[in-house]
């Protein structure tokens, strides 16, 4: 049975930081390209960042330079490093595992920055 579990979420202040976590079991992890997206209320879900089994990363404009996806093939883990979070970063983030056609999801974890 395939499962991706996120934590970390919560809520934080404009300025702070936030570490997600994505453990993921029942997949062989190291040939997975994963990626990390998120969906605020009203819009459609986007995609915040990736990595892929070599390490390679990329990112959306939006989070350049304040976000930095990580991954821990020894722990089946991957993480975003979420700093200098504004409002608008406000959304339930969502693990994602990708093998040529093969998707799997997590069920979100819900990211707050409000004051």
């Amino acid at each position: 049975q395939v499962q991706l579990v996120e934590s970390g979420g919560g809520l934080v202040q404009p300025g702070g930081s936030l570490r997600l976590s994505c453990a993921a079991s029942g997949i062989t992890f190291s040939i997975y390209a994963m990626k990390w997206y998120r969906q605020a209320p009203g819009k459609q879900r986007e995609l915040v960042a990736l990595i892929t089994p070599g390490g390679s990363t990329n990112y959306a404009d939006s989070v350049k330079g304040r976000f930095t996806i990580s991954r821990d093939n020894a722990k089946n883990t991957v993480y975003l490093e979420m700093n200098s979070l504004k409002p608008e970063d406000t959304a339930l983030y969502y693990c994602n595992g990708a093998f040529i056609t093969t998707n799997y999801w997590g069920q979100g974890t819900q990211v707050t920055v409000s004051s």
